[in-house]
């Protein structure tokens, strides 16, 4: 603001101790207003050890944004009936679905790398097209020979499966996303765990081969949605 120079000239009366007060309340009030400091780059701080664990709880119960049912869905439950064929048009899969349960250990049957351009559905769950998970495995490799899912790790969110069953109906699901775990943290509640309408996992290895162990560390895992 200019300097105006005939207000050093001024002869103001002197003001009463109430008055004065109020003047400098003013003042006050106008310095903090006029305070408009930058923005300062510090991060938030951390959540005390109870708010922590309610929110990893809270996060771990609420459902995968797939597994939210839609009136489509419901509508289009099928009765059960092994899958046959699956075809994943955009990477160029093609391929008979053989059938696998349970090892004596409790874990699922390995496919059989005789047999490794097929895929394997887990026959103790859900069918493509019941209510819940169908889980459908398949090599990525053998000893001499890309396998089934050799282009699996190559498939987008919003493509296209086709699984062709026994009774002859074609069910058709759209990814929701495909992940990448390490062995040790394999997701088994997200990929066996209960969804309340037609959903499918289709399951591979991947990542970085362990020459020793002859295996890859990973699982590269589809979700997918029946198709609305």
């Amino acid at each position: 603001m200019p300097r105006v120079s005939w207000l050093p000239h001024l002869r103001l009366p002197p003001l009463s101790p109430w008055m004065a007060a109020v003047v400098l309340a003013a003042w006050g009030v106008f310095k903090i207003l006029q305070y408009n400091p930058e923005p300062l780059d510090v991060p938030p701080a951390p959540p005390d050890q109870a708010q922590a664990q309610a929110q990893a709880q809270a996060q771990a119960q609420a459902p995968a944004p797939e597994s939210l049912p839609t009136a489509a869905a419901k509508a289009r439950v099928l009765a059960p009936s092994a899958p046959t064929r699956i075809l994943i048009r955009s990477v160029w899969i093609n391929a008979e679905i053989d059938q696998v349960g349970l090892s004596r250990d409790g874990t699922i049957e390995t496919p059989s790398y005789e047999r490794a351009k097929n895929a394997a559905w887990y026959r103790l769950g859900p069918s493509p097209g019941e209510v819940g998970p169908a889980v459908i495995l398949g090599h990525v490799d053998s000893k001499t020979e890309r396998a089934v899912f050799f282009e699996l790790r190559r498939v987008k969110p919003g493509a296209k499966i086709e699984i062709i069953r026994a009774d002859g109906r074609k069910v058709l699901f759209t990814v929701d996303s495909i992940e990448q775990f390490a062995k040790a943290e394999f997701p088994t509640q997200r990929v066996y765990g209960p969804t309340g309408h037609p959903t499918l996992r289709l399951v591979t290895c991947g990542g970085r081969f362990d020459k020793q162990r002859e295996d890859y560390l990973d699982n590269i895992i589809v979700f997918a949605s029946l198709a609305t």
